[in-house]
């Protein structure tokens, strides 16, 4: 059975540089179909769809949702919101007077499960509807998915941006501390070892929420790394925690919460002053500085990856076409089947909502300081075409004639 109706589409949570191509696709697609009366893009998330916020995106041109599409962030803004049961109702009570049969919401675990909930309402309500989730997330922390859309392009702004940091603290030496989004998963993290191409790049030492952070392991790697050469890039999460799992910010006494009740990660750089008090004090050493990346990598416009364009458009065409043509619910899930291709199926909603992919064994060393060449394997054909790569004069040394001796 062809439903007919309306489509709502809607993006939540942190924006990305791609997720406007996913955002598009949907549109486009849905617009094919004769039985789609109307396409409503919800303004600021479920919040939008709560207040009747919604664009008529029936009536936006192909040529300007063209243009949207490359353009990093949320076109339609955002929210924090979490709804719960009692919210979810209301957002199936503006559907029902909107006679909108068709929901996708582009978002992480928590629009997964938002979705999950909407679904539930309408089953128990004998609502002929479909809702579709659409992957996204900088964080790559969703369940099934071999990566998600949005990724790849914050994973190549941080493998450049450290690209950029190792010529800097080549030039003038020290020790560079570079903090990097991930509040549970370090995948993004991680993406900071592309930078390392000839033997004493760094970063040298990279730590993820993985694997238990130690401040007494850490220096002693630290000590170690600049003893060998005279200088020491770290890579480190923002949400890298002991062996109990409290976040190392919070041991600092923290106590900023998110929306979500959550210590406050992102846009403070307290990690990264308490790490470089830390190495100058116990270490000795002078030149200690640190970057807090915050926001910059989530919709940085300079180095998307065509790469995570693609599957991001492909994300939101699939959706529609899963339920419009196939009448079904659940959660697009992108699937790695060679080196390199993708295929996209529809999971379940139970698999992927509220919960959190965390990076596998075999892309962190032993020691807990670095990655793999599994890890760097896997990572590099999500950065896409036109990656950065540095170089390294090669012209040997003049002879000297004064200075003989030194």
């Amino acid at each position: 059975m062809k439903l007919e109706g309306k489509v709502v589409v809607a993006q939540g949570g942190g924006p990305t540089a791609v997720i406007n191509e996913s955002l598009v696709g949907v549109v486009l697609e849905s617009r094919k179909f004769p039985q789609i009366t109307k396409v409503y893009g919800a303004v600021n998330g479920v919040r939008g769809i709560i207040n009747e916020d919604f664009l008529d995106l029936t009536q936006e041109t192909t040529n300007n949702l063209e243009r949207v599409a490359v353009t990093p962030s949320s076109a339609l803004f955002s929210t924090r919101d979490k709804p719960d049961k009692a919210y979810c109702q209301e957002i199936f009570k503006v559907f029902k007077a909107h006679d909108v049969r068709y929901f996708f919401y582009i978002g992480g675990n928590d629009s997964a499960d938002t979705v999950r909930i909407v679904n539930e309402e309408a089953e128990r309500s004998n609502y002929e509807f479909r809702a579709i989730h659409i992957p996204k997330t900088i964080d790559n922390d969703l369940m099934v998915n071999d990566h998600t859309p949005g990724y790849g392009s914050a994973a190549k702004f941080v493998a450049q941006s450290f690209i950029g940091l190792n010529l800097d603290n080549r030039a003038l030496p020290g020790v560079h501390i570079g903090v990097v989004m991930g509040r549970h998963s370090g995948f993004l993290t991680a993406a900071s070892s592309i930078a390392q191409k000839y033997p004493d790049d760094g970063p040298h030492l990279i730590y993820v929420p993985e694997k238990a952070f130690r401040m007494d392991h850490f220096l002693t790697d630290v000590k170690k790394i600049y003893d060998r050469h005279g200088r020491c890039i770290i890579s480190v999460s923002e949400g890298v925690a002991d062996e109990n799992g409290v976040p190392v910010l919070e041991k600092l006494g923290s106590r900023e919460k998110d929306s979500h009740g959550n210590v406050s990660l992102s846009g403070t750089g307290a990690l990264g002053d308490l790490l470089v008090k830390e190495v100058k004090e116990k270490l000795s050493i002078g030149r200690v500085r640190s970057d807090t990346f915050g926001y910059l990598q989530r919709s940085f416009m300079g180095c998307v990856s065509d790469v995570d364009q693609r599957e991001a458009r492909e994300v939101g065409e699939k959706a529609a076409q899963f339920a419009i043509w196939q009448n079904v619910d659940g959660s697009i899930t992108i699937h790695r089947t060679g080196y390199y291709s993708v295929d996209y199926k529809l999971s379940s909603l139970k698999e992927v909502a509220a919960k959190t992919k965390l990076m596998p064994e075999e892309f962190l060393n032993k020691e807990g300081n670095n990655v793999t060449d599994a890890f760097k394997y896997y990572l590099t054909p999500l950065l896409g075409s036109n990656m950065s790569s540095a170089s390294m004069l090669r012209a040997p040394r003049a002879d000297k004639i004064l200075n003989l001796r030194k």
